[in-house]
């Protein structure tokens, strides 16, 4: 017999008063935001005052719209098309859950194109702040998919494997857990060091290069363990549709970190 660990139970909600009802998903996105947003303004003591703190704290809405818009356009897109296009009015029900990193990264990148032209400010500097940050929100959001019991891994029986609800009697590995290790803590914490003990920021784009090379890879790691959507099933060479997404993503990152380290003069 196949031990596994007991899921920990724990109500999706947050906080429920009368007709208000908070959950744990939302709460993920509010304290990342929020965090992400403290420290982006600590790290403007680095940029000469472009961007300022009051310019970051303008950004803030522009970034949530992105990610907001960005993702859920994204999940509609590269995950449940067939679905949504026989219900477009479900597109603007967000509550119902369905958010995709990959979107979410695209409506990032219009936004720090827009806000950088429009308040004249080098979008490689602004990139770099938003990429060391991301890893924040990665951190609280796979949590919340922890607490949900979605997003769960593929059966296994190591030790510490777990039997989420809704997904059989098979005990599966807890990928959110893994993915918030490496898309979270490990991101952060690459690209913290990068910044602290190279001259990474006095080359703009350079961390933004880091950023899409480390959350490449340790996405498409994180993939070997995670359940491949049921509806979409393995794609193209065994691979799911996570890993083909986030394959691109290295090979953009490595262009990056070569491109500004030989053409970008040090701020």
């Amino acid at each position: 017999m196949t031990l596994a660990l007991p899921f920990p139970m724990i109500d999706p909600v947050a906080l429920e008063v009368g007709p208000i009802v908070i959950r744990w998903y939302a709460l993920a996105y509010v304290m990342g935001i929020l965090l992400g947003w403290r420290y982006a303004v600590r790290l403007t003591g680095e940029t000469q005052g472009r961007p300022s703190p009051r310019q970051i704290d303008d950004f803030v809405l522009w970034v949530t719209l992105g990610i907001i818009l960005g993702g859920r356009l994204g999940y509609v897109l590269f995950y449940q098309a067939d679905y949504y296009l026989t219900r477009p009015l479900e597109i603007l029900m967000v509550w119902q859950g369905g958010m995709s990193f990959h979107g979410g990264l695209i409506g990032v990148v219009i936004a720090i194109i827009w806000f950088a032209l429009r308040n004249a400010i080098n979008m490689f500097v602004l990139a770099d702040i938003v990429a060391s940050v991301v890893p924040i929100g990665l951190f609280f959001g796979r949590l919340a998919n922890f607490i949900n019991g979605e997003l769960y891994g593929r059966v296994s029986d190591v030790p510490w494997a777990m039997v989420f609800p809704g997904a059989g009697d098979l005990p599966r590995h807890p990928s959110q857990l893994y993915e918030a290790a490496l898309e979270g803590l490990l991101l952060f914490t690459l690209i913290w060091m990068v910044r602290r003990f190279t001259r990474a920021k006095h080359r703009p784009g350079v961390l933004t290069g880091v950023f899409l090379l480390g959350y490449g890879l340790a996405r498409f790691a994180a993939e070997i363990f995670r359940a491949p959507d049921a509806h979409l099933g393995f794609l193209a060479w065994g691979a799911t549709m996570g890993q083909l997404l986030s394959l691109p993503l290295v090979l953009v990152g490595l262009i990056f970190i070569f491109w500004r380290l030989s053409s970008a003069r040090p701020a």
